[in-house]
């Protein structure tokens, strides 16, 4: 597997080889070997590079996984058992990421000077094997997961404005009222837009609104709505100081959708590292001290499979 991947990260045999080192004969007789094996052709050869089959391209991106597990347990068997090393992957949502979770690595990293993390900021679910994922934040319940959860907090998305937007067109009195409001909507891509409130089920209900600008980028549609360009939904941690300053005024509090989990996810096969081990503490005892997410509704819970 090693002299697999090998060769198609450096693109030849003759590259592989020589990084691990070996001899062109071995690798090559060995990925041949590792096909046989699985009974499919791994590599196609092409005159100026390899190219991976579908069969491949599955057993690359596992056997990735795997070789990082075994050089884990190296290090394991190798190290202090009472100082945690090695490396993290993180992938979190960009926004939570970047205001959140990044300020948080300065500790954890001076706390550990053994271990690394790798945060990448994806605003989608991952593959956390393909992708050779440790940790993922995600938002939202997960269905049918063979992985191990921790909830962090609940997040409440809300609809605010700002005084002076309310002062010129007036505020909505229910969740059909802002069809006829300036909404600012977040999203990839503009087009038709519909926002869930409560309506007494357990889902709630999808109302149209009228969405006059869009943006991908909630810091830039918060700024538009504070200089009162219309009515905005964000998470409530977000904008818990525009609210408290009275930048931002919340409304249709009676109307709002029940809150969403904001978990951490891994893999169970990751549960027993120690250096996973001490991130998911670490995370879980720094979140209880943020601020804007101590609501009535949040709070942590302990780890559970689904």
């Amino acid at each position: 597997m090693a002299a697999f991947v090998r060769a198609v990260e450096t693109g030849s045999l003759s590259a592989a080889a020589r990084s691990l080192p070996s001899s062109l004969t071995s690798v090559s007789r060995q990925i041949s070997a590792l096909g046989e094996h699985f009974g499919t052709r791994l590599l196609l050869r092409t005159t100026r590079q390899l190219a991976l089959t579908d069969d491949g391209r599955i057993l690359y991106e596992r056997a990735k996984s795997i070789l990082g597990e075994v050089g884990e347990i190296e290090a394991a068997l190798a190290r202090d058992p009472h100082q945690p090393s090695g490396r993290i992957r993180l992938s979190s949502p960009s926004l939570i990421g970047r205001l959140v979770i990044a300020p948080l690595l300065v500790e954890f990293l001076r706390r550990y000077p053994a271990l690394s993390v790798d945060l990448l900021l994806i605003d989608r679910a991952v593959d956390m094997i393909e992708e050779d994922i440790h940790l993922a934040i995600r938002i939202g319940r997960l269905r049918d997961s063979q992985l191990i959860t921790r909830k962090l907090t609940d997040l409440q998305m809300i609809v605010c404005a700002s005084p002076d937007y309310l002062a010129r067109r007036g505020e909505p009195r229910t969740p059909g009222d802002l069809a006829t409001h300036d909404c600012l909507v977040f999203s990839d891509s503009p087009g038709s837009a519909e926002w869930r409130f409560a309506d007494g089920t357990k889902t709630g209900r999808k109302f149209r609104i009228s969405g006059r600008l869009w943006m991908n980028s909630l810091d830039a549609l918060l700024a538009a709505a504070r200089d009162g360009a219309g009515i905005v939904r964000a998470p409530s941690w977000q904008v818990q100081s525009d609210l408290l300053s009275g930048r931002l005024q919340r409304l249709l509090i009676g109307h709002e959708p029940a809150p969403t989990p904001l978990q951490l996810m891994l893999q169970p096969a990751r549960l027993a590292s120690p250096k996973i081990r001490a991130f998911v503490d670490y995370l879980v005892e720094q979140w209880g001290k943020i601020d804007a997410f101590r609501t009535p509704r949040g709070g942590t819970s302990g780890i559970r499979e689904h």
